[in-house]
């Protein structure tokens, strides 16, 4: 499962033993992993909804200030530890050297033979559309609340920009 690169000093690991799913199981559809893909727009899609229609079925602020970061702390979480592992390989951590320092690790699936039997394409563009297009979305809300003078909600839309730094720590 260890593969060493000549040129590079990260490694390759299978993760989660998907060498033997695929051997074992027969392919009935395109996603492998249905409940990460369905946790990975979940988590998003539900902030998003809550942004939208909070005002609607509850006059605290609060309330939806709290319920939005804890969907994206869920989605960070997911993204994070589950669905870029299953959906499309990727993995990352913290790592601290001799002297004390901070270094963050970023690695992907490297290219080969076996990507197609462990990556399905639309695993991927799900991820990466979900990783993507939510962002957009948050964007446009802030412009939204900029412009309408809605300057608690712009807030909320800030904490969602700096969502990822501010939980990584």
């Amino acid at each position: 499962m260890l593969q060493q690169d000549s040129n590079d000093d990260t490694e390759d690991v299978a993760l989660f033993d998907a060498e033997e799913e695929t051997t074992n199981r027969p392919k009935k559809s395109k996603i492998r992993h249905p409940v990460a893909s369905f946790f990975h727009l979940f988590f998003r899609v539900s902030a998003i909804i809550v942004y939208l229609l909070c005002e609607l079925f509850s006059s605290s602020f609060i309330a939806c200030m709290v319920t939005i970061i804890l969907l994206l702390s869920c989605d960070f979480w997911a993204v994070k530890n589950v669905t870029g592992r299953l959906m499309v390989g990727l993995r990352w951590w913290n790592h601290i050297d001799e002297d004390g320092k901070s270094h963050w690790v970023f690695e992907s699936r490297k290219a080969s033979s076996q990507e197609s039997k462990t990556v399905s394409e639309a695993e991927s563009r799900i991820f990466w559309l979900g990783l993507i297009a939510c962002p957009v979305l948050w964007v446009v809300f802030a412009f939204s609340a900029l412009f309408s003078f809605r300057v608690k909600w712009l807030i909320v839309v800030e904490i969602q920009r700096c969502r990822g730094p501010v939980f990584a720590i």
